[in-house]
């Protein structure tokens, strides 16, 4: 079953959480999001579902909308086996959104903590990032400040790092 956006507005009003949305055409990768640019506040982001070559580790990956990743390099970083792109159905099993719908609030699906989240450095030091609320027609606005309060709820310690580029 996939996640259920109003849910997900009722779960950050709880934890008092605010944010703004725009509405738009879907966007399924940040390409499409380059082609729809509009003048807004915030950090566009790109949201990568990736697994090690066994499976055994997911992990959600989250870097400049323009960055390029150089996985075969954070792979060895992390002394991880290849890391490569999650299938569909193991991003619907995890985090239970479709592909071009993931973005940090889908860790509020991951209940087990099986996902990892990577945070690049290069864009945390930012105020107000871009996410997709499980779906790709919204993105909502919030601060790192609202961010760190829903990483505390879901159990989800972000590790902030340095992820390389090609």
């Amino acid at each position: 079953m996939l996640a259920d956006k109003a849910k997900l507005a009722q779960l950050l009003a709880q934890l008092g959480i605010n944010y703004d949305v725009i509405e738009h055409p879907a966007l399924h990768t940040s390409l499409d999001a380059d082609a729809f640019m509009v003048e807004r506040p915030g950090t566009r982001l790109k949201n990568l579902f990736l697994r090690d070559n066994e499976g055994k580790n997911h992990f959600l990956v989250i870097t400049a909308h323009d960055k390029q990743l150089d996985l075969k390099t954070l792979s060895k970083q992390q002394g991880l086996s290849r890391l490569g792109f999650a299938s569909s159905e193991r991003l619907a099993r995890y985090l239970k959104v479709q592909p071009g719908c993931v973005s940090m609030l889908a860790l509020a699906n991951d209940k087990q903590s099986k996902v990892t989240l990577w945070l690049d450095q290069d864009i945390w030091f930012n105020e107000l990032f871009h996410c997709h609320p499980f779906e790709n027609t919204q993105t909502w606005l919030l601060t790192k400040n609202d961010l760190n309060i829903f990483f505390k709820h879901t159990g989800h310690q972000p590790r902030v790092m340095f992820l390389p580029s090609r």
